[in-house]
């Protein structure tokens, strides 16, 4: 009697690798004898967006604004101001100013539409109407107060909770906006100031998070949800906080950052009965303002924690995006960091670097393993690399006499010596082929901006980095078209520049900033990835779009000192340092498409 399998055959295809597969696919690989299924990886990210015109804390904004539609005003500069902006999505234009400089006020309604009540110092009780082009004083809050919550709609519907009065308890009191008069309504169960604004509307709010005030002052991870009568208690925060911006409904929230006392940049997100924590933020921001939803939120102003530390960054939380994803590779054969790399994920050269000592090991990568092959003439660590597993050139760098200038040039069998930078040095990056790259920055003895234009035969000098700065990557085609990011000034920075030919231009920063990392791509999309310090993500990742820089899934080993190649794409890191020396590969999928084993078989 015949089978199934026989009459029907299977809807599971047997294929070799993953050649044809698609998304959403379930395959039986022969070559691994495992089945396999292949999906999308999504995720929730920052974004770090335009800054305002004018860095200031204690900012509030209209609650109903959008990510594309939203408006800041007030704050502490200082002193306290009434500048207001709007954004377009894109950038910041300042707009008519508010009649009472102030800071730590309420805020509530749209871009067109918005109301502005509270605030001080003193505490005020004024309240300024919002049409779209200028402020209007209107009647007063009942209880004049600062550090309060506000939310609603529009500037004829809002609502007041909380804050404090120089040299009282906070407040509980709870004010509702008709359009004319407030009104005083039920209070808060829980008195506090530093709260969040911007969940929800006049009928349907939320708040959470604040300081009890006077002492003992504590950080309060607190939740209420307003239905329009009464406050009741619903789930804590994870992170008690104030400080925090809020933006979304009393059913589907987000919490942006905040105090604990120290600044964080802890995200959660509210399902109307839990938070749960998400993407922490790229920048650490507290008395900062929000608005949009629990899936396209937008943060702007604040305090970062230095001193004086006011921000004028803004930042963009975007739920569901396609991510990229990293995958585990062969291992180099020789362990080590400070290295260089060329090629592409499928085709790769790995050479140079240190172990315990300076190495010229160079290595081949097939896109599966890597095997040995000739060596550098110098062995050396941390140099200028360009080109391909076939045609490649590495410069620069520490060797055993200490800072050189030699370079080599790979033709896919041997090291031939060329022509020396004009600058000795180390610690510098370098992008292109083995016959038109550039030699970026460095350290000659100092740091340096030197930049160097190779031409197949020479090194010529040629525009400045716009700041000094050593252990940057650097992405790019040839010798007229570059990019530069990270790397140590000191302090490590994130500082970003783009080069035209002739000059750097300064352009967005990294989210993170970092030393030692790497990159691949070219000046118009790019991706950094590792690099030292990013405590809270040693692997982290980030993608340039050619205007910003956004965060994307780490690699698995994090690790700094590695080299990276490819595109932004198709990218592979291999090699590095943890608390040692390492071998480990991955390869990095820019679609985001993830293969995931479901089981394996042994015959």
């Amino acid at each position: 009697m015949a089978t199934y399998k026989e009459e029907a055959g299977t809807a599971v295809q047997n294929i070799a690798g993953d050649t044809g597969v698609i998304t959403g696919q379930l395959w039986y690989d022969s070559s691994d004898s495992e089945f396999k299924y292949k999906y999308q990886a999504y995720g929730n990210a920052w974004i770090t967006a335009n800054s305002l015109n004018t860095a200031r804390n204690n900012i509030a904004g209209a609650t109903s604004g959008t990510q594309t539609a939203s408006l800041a005003f007030g704050g502490f500069v200082p002193p306290h101001t009434g500048a207001t902006e709007s954004y377009n999505g894109t950038n910041w234009t300042e707009v008519n100013d508010m009649n009472t400089a102030r800071n730590n006020a309420g805020g509530a309604g749209t871009q067109t539409s918005a109301l502005t009540f509270g605030g001080g110092s003193p505490d005020y009780d004024s309240t300024e109407l919002w049409n779209g082009t200028n402020w209007t004083e209107v009647n007063d809050l009942n209880t004049a107060r600062s550090g309060l919550g506000g939310t609603g709609a529009d500037n004829t519907a809002a609502l007041a909770f909380g804050g404090e009065s120089s040299g009282t308890a906070a407040h509980a009191d709870t004010e509702l906006w008709n359009g004319t008069n407030w009104t005083e309504v039920n209070n808060l169960n829980t008195g506090r100031d530093g709260i969040a604004s911007g969940v929800g509307v006049s009928t349907a709010a939320l708040a959470f998070g604040g300081n009890s005030d006077p002492s003992p002052l504590t950080e309060l991870a607190v939740t209420e949800t307003w239905n329009g009568s009464n406050w009741t208690d619903v789930a804590d925060l994870n992170v008690a906080r104030k400080g925090l911006a809020g933006a979304g409904t009393n059913t589907a929230a987000l919490a942006m950052g905040g105090r604990t006392p120290s600044v964080v940049g802890t995200t959660e997100t509210w399902n109307g009965s839990i938070w749960s924590t998400t993407a922490t933020m790229n920048l650490v921001q507290s008395l900062n303002s929000g608005a949009g939803t629990n899936t396209a939120a937008i943060t702007f102003g604040g305090y970062d924690g230095s001193s004086p530390g006011n921000v004028a960054t803004t930042q963009e939380f975007n739920a569901g995006v396609n991510l990229g994803a990293w995958y585990t590779g062969g291992n180099l054969n020789t362990a080590r960091y400070y290295l260089g790399g060329a090629g592409t994920t499928t085709t790769a050269l790995a050479f140079g670097g240190y172990t315990t000592t300076y190495t010229a090991v160079t290595e081949s990568y097939n896109g599966t393993a890597w095997a040995e092959i000739n060596d550098m003439n110098t062995a050396r660590f941390g140099f200028g690399t360009g080109g391909t597993q076939t045609a490649a050139l590495g410069f620069g760098g520490e060797a055993a006499a200490g800072n050189t200038g030699k370079t080599e040039s790979w033709n896919g069998y041997v090291w031939t010596e060329v022509n020396d930078l004009n600058t000795a040095r180390k610690e510098l990056s370098g992008e292109g082929t083995s016959t038109s790259a550039l030699g970026v920055g460095g350290d000659s003895g100092s740091l340096t901006a030197i930049v160097e234009s190779w031409n197949g035969t020479n090194w010529t000098e040629t525009g400045d980095l716009n700041t000094a700065r050593a252990l940057t990557a650097t992405t790019g085609a040839n010798n007229t078209s570059a990019l530069v990011f990270g790397g140590k000034t000191p302090p490590p920075t994130g500082a970003t520049e783009l080069f035209n030919g002739t000059n750097w231009t300064e352009v967005n920063d990294l989210n993170t900033a970092r030393t030692v990392l790497a990159g691949a791509g070219i000046a118009t999309s790019s991706l950094a990835f590792g690099g030292n310090p990013v405590p809270n993500s040693p692997g982290a990742t980030e993608l340039w779009n050619g205007t910003n820089w956004t965060n994307e899934n780490s690699f698995s080993t994090g690790r700094d000192s590695l080299a990276g190649c490819g595109t932004a794409t198709s990218a592979l890191a291999f090699g590095g340092y943890t608390t040692t020396h390492v071998a480990a590969t991955e390869e990095w999928d820019g679609t985001g498409f993830i293969t995931k084993t479901i089981t394996t078989t042994t015959d």
